[in-house]
């Protein structure tokens, strides 16, 4: 059992869907390893309750009944190395007064237990209640709540061994991604031209396209560069999945729960999400639910005029219009066919008030004051502090850490007062439907390498690979290893030759590989094409370069009923007092639309297997 490595259990390992509905169950290996976690904390157990389950990640928790009173026992789907980060931040916000589930120890002292090559938590088990959506009160609470758990997460270093997690740099890739992609939607809507939403995506994807490019231009002017040298510690976490779901009342006021995805960043990017994604549940943006979310966040963790700048930055961008229409790149035929329109004029008719109402709320900054970034920059990496003790090291320790396995960056020595840039993460491979007309620069570094030296490059593979050969053609100055078939497949994708124009007869193309890749058919199902019979329409429709990313995680994650009945335990002896909001009630307005995603237009939706729904 202890060799059992816990994977997302939604699919089989050859990639075709489980033979039954996992969403209320778990693998039988992870229950068994569920009742061997148990046996490492001082307690009896009675009865356990599988309360909800994340099939497409690997994740669940459970309600058991212990002769301590009610618990929850939750697995973190991330690595271990990722999860401790968490880990550690839902300890130290504890200490620091915030009402989140506080860790219970086991046996041996540590706040979690790693079996099957993930971390296991136990908390206790208290009942919380959903603040109310039908009116100002509900939300203010909701943002006052989050306020309180920003604030107290300032300061939060990692333990040692932890792999960090940070967006806080990250802001203006954000803004270019989102132009980028918005940009590739135009060239989906340009190949399958014969579905039902390409013309009205075409009508307005300019327009959203320089909404992402302004607000680019627009955090570069700002003071977002002098915000972000002060740290990490200095602005805290951001829960990154924060809603009505993870933010309950209960003992004392508002709790925050599902702390396991919580990330380095500028606070306020929680909120921006809250007020945008609420904004589009209503149908309108209406200033007087802006203005009240803000001014509750602003009562828990004060806003200067900077932060608030950066707000409105991030509030002007295309948010929930990249949200919900990115989901074309997972099976376009079918969600152009079907989604796509409703959606998108569902859209369109709340953005129809949007510019009105950020106008408005744009001149309420100067009831903020200015913030202080004339210190001296810190180091963009954080510096670990080392426990205070021997026993405190131990009580953090993973069994088998091993960065170099997991991805982890080497540590950077970096001088006192120094900024500097953390690098980017390298992109996994994507499968594209045109692969880019230039080789990607990680290749050229590699053939320039083997230029230079005249060796050939070492491949690990059982057969033995012929000379590397350079190409004649000036426009492709790389080399190129021969191999066997597949394997040629896999490395000729970078090299397509030059797309038709519009209106101009296609030019007939070698096809890349003799590989196959999936596409959607007419009737929406993902069926299995040769390349060579969907190169020909792919390559005359989208120009090159323009790679289209078909991954499995979807920036918002969607609700289940299991999940709305969360749970939550009350820190170890902390004692909270009531909180008393000032907030009066105030009705939604008259457009507010259901939450209730089944009776949204995106409720029939492309059955998608082994993605994370975020």
């Amino acid at each position: 059992m202890e060799q059992y490595v816990i994977k997302p259990w939604d699919t089989r390992d050859d990639g075709q869907p489980a033979p039954v509905d996992w969403d209320m169950q778990v693998p039988p290996e992870v229950d068994a390893i569920a009742e061997l976690v148990m046996k490492e904390y001082e307690m009896s157990v009675s009865s356990k309750t599988l309360i909800t389950s994340k099939p497409d990640k690997g994740g669940a928790i459970w309600r058991i009944e212990t002769d301590k009173g009610p618990r929850s026992l939750k697995v973190l789907h991330r690595t271990p190395e990722r999860s401790l980060y968490s880990v550690g931040l839902q300890e130290y916000v504890v200490r620091q007064g915030a009402r989140v589930p506080a860790l219970i120890p086991a046996r041996d002292g540590k706040l979690f237990v790693e079996k099957g090559g993930k971390l296991w938590i136990v908390t206790d088990w208290i009942a919380l209640t959903q603040a109310t959506k039908v009116d100002l009160a509900g939300a203010q609470e909701l943002c006052f709540g989050l306020g309180e758990f920003h604030r107290h997460s300032k300061g939060y270093v990692p333990p040692q061994g932890a792999k960090n997690s940070s967006r806080l740099y990250r802001w203006p890739n954000y803004y270019q991604k989102i132009a980028k992609k918005i940009g590739w939607m135009r060239e989906m809507a340009k190949a399958y031209g014969e579905t039902t939403a390409s013309n009205s995506i075409l009508s307005v994807v300019d327009k959203y396209e320089r909404q992402a490019l302004d607000a680019l231009e627009r955090l570069k002017a700002s003071a977002y560069p002098r915000m972000v040298q002060m740290g990490e510690p200095h602005w805290g976490v951001v829960h990154q999945d924060y809603g009505w779901s993870n933010g309950q009342n209960g003992p004392g006021g508002l709790w925050v729960i599902d702390l396991d995805g919580v990330a380095y960043d500028l606070p306020f990017r929680d909120l921006r999400k809250l007020i945008t994604s609420t904004m589009d549940d209503m149908g309108v943006w209406d200033l007087t639910w802006m203005r009240g979310m803000i001014e509750a966040y602003h009562r828990a963790n004060p806003l200067d005029r900077e932060s608030f700048e950066v707000l409105l930055i991030d509030l002007a961008a295309p948010n929930e219009f990249y949200k919900h229409l990115k989901e074309m790149f997972y099976d376009p035929v079918t969600f152009l066919n079907t989604e796509a329109e409703a959606i998108l004029q569902r859209i369109l008719s709340t953005d129809q008030t949007k510019d009105q109402a950020l106008a408005e709320l744009a001149k309420d900054i100067s009831q903020y004051q200015p913030g202080d970034y004339t210190q001296a920059a810190v180091p963009a990496t954080t510096v670990r502090q080392a426990p205070a003790s021997a026993s405190d090291q131990a009580n953090w320790q993973l069994a088998s850490p091993n960065p170099a396995a997991k991805g982890e960056s080497k540590p950077v020595d970096v001088e006192p007062g120094k900024l500097i840039r953390l690098p980017e993460k390298e992109s996994k491979p994507v499968r594209t439907a045109v692969a880019a007309k230039k080789p990607p620069v990680k290749e050229e570094r590699r053939v320039e390498a083997a230029r230079e030296s005249g060796k050939r490059e070492k491949e690990k593979e059982k057969e033995k690979l012929p000379d590397v050969v350079l190409f004649p053609n000036p426009e492709l100055p790389f080399a190129e290893t021969t191999t066997s078939a597949s394997r040629q497949s896999e490395r000729l994708k970078p090299i397509v030759a030059t797309v038709k124009k519009a209106g101009s007869k296609p030019v007939k193309k070698k096809a890349a590989s003799t590989g196959s890749v999936k596409t959607a058919s007419k009737t929406g199902k993902k069926t299995v094409l040769n390349k060579s019979s969907v190169a020909k329409k792919a390559s005359a429709k989208l120009p090159a370069g323009k790679a289209l990313k078909k991954t499995g995680k979807s920036n918002e994650k969607a609700k289940t009923g299991t999940q709305l009945a969360k749970r939550s335990s009350s820190p170890r002896g902390t004692q909270h007092a009531a909180v008393k909001h000032p907030y009066k009630k105030a009705a939604a307005p008259s457009r507010k639309l259901t939450s209730n995603q089944a009776k949204k237009p995106r409720a029939v939706k492309a059955k998608k297997t082994g993605r994370s729904m975020r």
